[in-house]
């Protein structure tokens, strides 16, 4: 069993990840975290120092290697399914969980995390939504071909039992 979970930035994939990997005994993989290892450099310095498209390659370079890891939860980032027919090859090869959220509360959200979100560098409160409206309208596309869609106000510790539970008994 492999469960991706994908969705804008904001919406807490790796929060909610850690949570149900936890409550389920599975592993749990952010896989930004996994970039971010086999590069020596964080999200934000790939982009600012190789270019995104340098950073969607060794994106979808990872994002296969995770075909090793079995029982396990993994968060995309933002854009993972966007780019190289990601979405298809993470439906083929697990489930994917579209967690979403309204744009005033991923706004909310991203303001209140102090991670370094490389996108979103030099904008105000008011551009900054404008953004997220905008990237959510491009990106829906390909949220929406994931398996699951959960709301992300709803989200509770057994949120995927049911999931996990028919997982168990193919």
């Amino acid at each position: 069993m492999r469960i991706f979970l994908i969705g804008f930035m904001g919406t807490g994939k790796s929060h909610w990840g850690k949570i149900w990997a936890n409550h389920h005994n599975l592993k749990f993989i952010d896989l930004d975290i996994e970039i971010e290892n086999k590069t020596g450099l964080n999200v934000d310095e790939i982009f600012e120092k190789k270019g995104e498209d340098f950073f969607r390659n060794i994106e979808n370079e990872t994002l296969i290697e995770m075909l090793q890891h079995d029982n396990c939860i993994i968060a995309c980032g933002g854009g993972t399914p966007c780019f190289k027919n990601n979405i298809d090859w993470m439906n083929n090869n697990g489930t994917t969980i579209f967690l979403s959220a309204t744009p005033s509360k991923l706004l909310d959200n991203i303001l209140k995390d102090n991670k370094d979100r490389p996108l979103l560098k030099n904008t105000n409160k008011g551009e900054l939504l404008f953004f997220i409206e905008m990237k959510l309208k491009e990106r829906m596309l390909f949220y929406s071909k994931a398996q699951l869609h959960l709301e992300v106000a709803g989200l509770m510790p057994s949120s995927i039992e049911n999931l996990i539970h028919k997982s168990q008994h193919k």
